[in-house]
């Protein structure tokens, strides 16, 4: 199957019947349509496989990650969440969460260029979004993909999107796939090691926590955790992260502090995001 953006199928048109449909996103894999229905707003997810390429190999798991969100938001509350398959693969609907990401909402502070001080973010964006991640957290719930633009900050609260990565729910077995790593700049050095020697790995909370920090700092400086080059193969990428010490943290005051932190090499030495949300919070 070819990776052009599909329409949404008949199928799910007939069923939530939107007054709208707007195409909001599309990357290799998966489309995001966000739909108007008289029942309100929702996000609708379709993905399909990849097929191999010069420059990326086959994906097969990118067909079956919406339906596998799917299972995994139905569980973890009573919101409207369906998921199912269609001709290409597999579909999720879920509640459109209204906001700004975390990477836009802190655009103003990425102005100039290093050595300068960075301005002092919103601690309080800063808070709901660990908060976000606290409650996923005490559910039992690792999110494996923390980066962010997965943080939706609205007038309603701060939401955690994109959980087709997210281990520690009962996945039905047509639906899961090994986790492989995530977007590589938000990588812990755990998870990129496992990854070079095993081609998988296991993502953990301290692991979304190390995730946490790289996307507090990368939105408030611009600058990537770990330094490597912007051509780097995935695989280098990955050995840098394992290999290197993390860039200087130099996000003034209590927030710098925290990343610096969350960035600890050792994923006993992190702080819980509870431990975090506290320390915000006073």
């Amino acid at each position: 199957m070819n990776d052009t953006p599909h329409d949404l199928p008949k199928s799910i048109v007939d069923t939530i019947q939107p007054f709208s449909q707007k195409l909001v996103l599309h990357r290799r894999g998966s489309t995001v349509w966000k739909v108007d229905t008289d029942q309100g707003k929702f996000a609708v997810k379709l993905g399909w496989p990849i097929l191999a390429t010069e420059q990326w190999p086959a994906q097969e798991w990118t067909a079956r990650a919406p339906a596998r969100e799917g299972a995994i938001l139905q569980q973890l509350g009573p919101e409207r969440v369906s998921h199912g398959v269609w001709e290409g693969g597999t579909w999720n609907i879920q509640p459109w969460r209204p906001g700004v990401d975390l990477w836009k909402l802190w655009e103003h502070h990425r102005s100039g260029e290093p050595p300068l001080p960075p301005t002092m973010p919103n601690l309080d964006d800063a808070l709901s979004c660990a908060e976000a991640l606290e409650l996923l957290h005490q559910k039992r719930i690792v999110h494996g993909d923390v980066q962010p633009a997965h943080f939706i900050l609205g007038r309603t609260g701060t939401f955690l999107i994109d959980l087709a990565l997210a281990q520690g729910a009962e996945i039905p077995d047509e639906y899961d796939f090994p986790y492989r790593g995530c977007l590589v700049h938000y990588e812990a050095p755990e998870i990129s090691r496992s990854v070079l020697e095993n081609g998988t790995a296991t993502p953990s909370m301290a692991s979304d926590m190390y995730a946490l920090g790289a996307a507090l700092f990368i939105s408030a400086t611009g600058w990537r955790h770990v330094e490597y080059p912007d051509d780097a193969s995935r695989p280098e990428q990955r050995k840098a992260i394992a290999e290197k010490p993390h860039r200087p943290v130099t996000v003034p005051g209590i927030l710098g502090k925290l990343i610096e932190e969350m960035l600890r090499p050792n994923p006993g030495d992190r702080p819980t995001c509870a431990e975090v949300c506290a320390d915000l919070r006073s």
